[in-house]
């Protein structure tokens, strides 16, 4: 079993920068090339599971990538999956929450009997950019009356701010595999 340092240089080593997308001036980090590779995924999810608090009920991954870790995550856990969707994907009733983007705006869903209200919930995502996204989620789920214990993603994005608005709304127990 790889050292949580070795496993930290191996998905460094296998995302890739893409300039000028998905728009001009915005730099792309690329993880299909980790996610191509099997010791690179299982790094990947063995690192966001190990940041886990103990006690996790549900782990919530948001459309698209969110999904590629969190239900892996969730497997290792031992605890259930909940996807955040774009709407219009999801059957039912849904509560859905409109935020911003670094470059847009989107909306996300999720059912309303997703989660058990009490339910000790685990973020995951592969990156953390403006926190847009995640606080959404966050919003969600807090409507659910579920109790978000932790935001672990892949990698953060310091320079554009997204743990800070992360705090502004009330969530500070996050972590990232990887820092640029």
């Amino acid at each position: 079993m790889a050292s949580s340092e070795e496993n930290r240089a191996l998905i460094a080593s296998l995302i890739r920068d893409i300039p000028d997308f998905p728009k001009p001036g915005v730099l792309f980090k690329d993880i299909t090339p980790l996610l191509a590779n099997a010791a690179g995924y299982r790094a990947a999810i063995a690192e966001l599971a190990a940041s886990a608090p103990a006690g996790i009920d549900v782990v919530v991954g948001m459309e698209a990538r969110g999904f590629i870790f969190a239900g892996p995550v969730a497997l290792e856990l031992g605890a259930g999956f909940v996807p955040v969707r774009k709407p219009g994907k999801l059957p039912g009733d849904v509560y859905t929450q409109t935020f911003s983007l670094e470059y847009g705006h989107e909306t996300l869903a999720v059912h309303t009997d997703a989660i058990m209200p009490g339910a000790r919930v685990l973020v995951i995502d592969d990156v953390l950019a403006t926190g847009g996204t995640v606080g959404a989620t966050a919003a969600l789920i807090n409507r659910l009356g579920a109790d978000l214990v932790h935001v672990s993603v892949l990698l953060e994005l310091t320079f554009l701010g997204g743990r800070e608005h992360l705090r502004s709304v009330g969530i500070r127990d996050t972590s990232a595999v990887l820092t640029v």
